[in-house]
């Protein structure tokens, strides 16, 4: 029988260097190790399933295997002639939303984020930015991770470049920094740098809703630009707007450590 031969990896995709507002083409199945594919279906372990492709008792599309070899949730896998039960593909995805996109999963409203996206599976996104603000959010089809991560948002930094309507002064740093009252609450005391005459960078440790916003409204300043540009431990390098890539496993495993403990917040965006 013919053995199938590793398979090269391929490059990624779907890190759009183009400023275009044309989503980036990522739509390809993610590959996999073989051995990882199997032991995340719960059948066996990593190292069980490497006995069972030396055995020859693992075919990948009819054909034999070798130990390294790659495969993607496209690709009909059986052990001792059984199909192997997929459990369902865990997405996570990060994402540069530009300017104008609506953070739903309504289909029927114009420039919503899944249709823009346009993934062949169905994810949602994990939190929000407002339409006029853009920059770093997450998607994923793990409703279980959801309120994990929103939860967070109380316990852990989200940082943003904000662009106001007139010259920042000394005070608006002070009262940013300390506190401002909105939604019936002083707002946690966050980091906030002036990066130019009408633009800060501000680090919030809490998510209330249009948070951002409603504190420079609230001492007498209107917001021009909002950029997310990290959430967390992970930020948007690299990702051009309206590109989106995976996370990376080692960004996944922090993400867990970071969100296992957490109380419920909204969104600052």
């Amino acid at each position: 029988m013919p053995r199938l031969k590793r398979s090269v990896k391929s490059s990624i995709r779907n890190w759009n260097k183009s400023e275009s507002l044309t989503p980036s083409e990522s739509s390809t199945p993610v590959e996999t190790r073989l051995n990882k594919f199997i032991s995340e279906t719960g059948f066996c372990s990593r190292r069980g399933a490497d006995k069972l492709i030396e055995e020859g008792r693992v075919l990948v599309n009819g054909r034999q295997p070798e130990l390294g070899t790659k495969v993607t949730s496209a690709d009909n896998i059986s052990i001792d002639g059984k199909p192997l039960i997929q459990k369902k593909q865990r997405i996570y995805l990060v994402f540069n939303k530009p300017a104008g996109i609506t953070c739903t999963t309504e289909l029927h409203v114009k420039d919503n984020i899944i249709s823009f996206i346009n993934h062949p599976e169905r994810i949602f996104p994990i939190g929000r930015l407002d339409k006029p603000s853009e920059g770093l959010i997450f998607l994923t089809n793990d409703g279980d991770i959801v309120n994990k991560i929103l939860r967070a948002g109380n316990n852990h930094e989200k940082e943003y470049l904000v662009t106001v309507d007139k010259t920042i002064d000394q005070h608006f740093l002070e009262q940013m920094a300390s506190g401002v009252r909105i939604l019936d609450t002083v707002t946690k005391k966050c980091r906030i740098t002036k990066e130019g005459d009408c633009r800060f960078r501000i680090i919030l440790t809490q998510g209330l809703n249009r948070q951002i916003r409603r504190m420079c409204e609230a001492l007498g300043y209107s917001v021009l630009r909002l950029k997310r540009i990290r959430i967390m431990n992970i930020d948007l390098t690299g990702i051009a707007p309206g590109s989106w890539r995976h996370f990376r496993e080692a960004e996944m495993s922090e993400m867990n450590a970071l969100i296992a403990s957490s109380v419920k917040t909204e969104d600052a965006g």
